[in-house]
């Protein structure tokens, strides 16, 4: 073999291998673009919860769980819940759980959201009420859904959106202090874990977060289903003996 065959030869290994290289990456190209978005079943609830870096798992998972629990119940209108966040990446909750969002509010088309779930995350009373985008999604889904709720500093989230200054509302125990600071116009209850006011409820989060959701489920369903959802979690439910605030409208 001379010279110029071997020449040959490595230009035409070099000529498949960039053509390869050029089908792997029109492959996972194609396959970014093509986003598999979840079934939403019809004549339910749409429950979104918004999501981010530094999401608390509780906070998140709680009234997921006993929202999702619902589609187990028979004779109620269910609820389809997904997430919604401002990218389609991964993001990790503060304690390191990896979470893909169902729809990217920035970018994607979304189903009318009738309740929305605003977890805390570790950046709600500093940087995350700099994102003009994020509030002003929480503002704009306000005006057609039916629930806007929060657990822990999530309130914080819907006081920066200017959603809670007619209601009476709560947020986590040791954040009240700073809650009043940063919004004094605000009419807030302490010595609670939950509150009910027009359709919004906020919680103070943590593992009462059950508590606030349950709440909700018992608001729409009755007590009986509410019982029934709170059994198939090992949770005591009596909502006589769970500290909270309702406003009569």
């Amino acid at each position: 073999m001379n010279f110029r065959s071997l020449i040959i030869i490595l230009a035409g290994f070099l000529l498949i291998s960039c053509q390869q290289k050029k089908e792997q990456q029109t492959t996972v190209t194609a396959e970014k673009e093509t986003k598999s978005f979840p079934k939403l079943e019809p004549n339910r609830y749409n429950v979104a919860f918004l999501i981010m870096d530094g999401t608390y798992n509780t906070e998140f998972t709680a009234p997921f769980d006993i929202f999702q629990h619902t589609q187990y119940r028979e004779n109620i209108k269910q609820m389809n819940v997904f997430t919604v966040a401002n990218t389609s990446e991964p993001i990790t909750t503060f304690e390191g759980v990896r979470i893909i969002p169902d729809f990217d509010y920035t970018k994607d088309s979304l189903p009318k959201i009738d309740i929305l779930v605003v977890p805390s995350a570790e950046h709600h009373l500093d940087t995350d009420l700099e994102d003009q985008v994020m509030i002003d999604f929480v503002r704009e889904t306000d005006k057609n859904a039916l629930f806007m709720t929060s657990h822990c500093d999530g309130a914080f989230v819907l006081a920066k959106a200017g959603l809670l200054d007619e209601v009476a509302s709560t947020t986590f125990p040791s954040d009240i202090a700073r809650y009043k600071e940063m919004f004094p116009q605000l009419d807030v209850r302490s010595e609670t874990l939950f509150v009910h006011d027009g359709k919004y409820i906020t919680s103070a989060g943590g593992a009462k977060s059950f508590e606030a959701s349950l709440y909700l489920c018992e608001y729409l369903y009755g007590a009986e289903i509410a019982r029934s959802l709170a059994g198939g979690l090992v949770i005591d439910w009596k909502l006589d003996e769970v500290p909270h605030v309702v406003i009569e409208n």
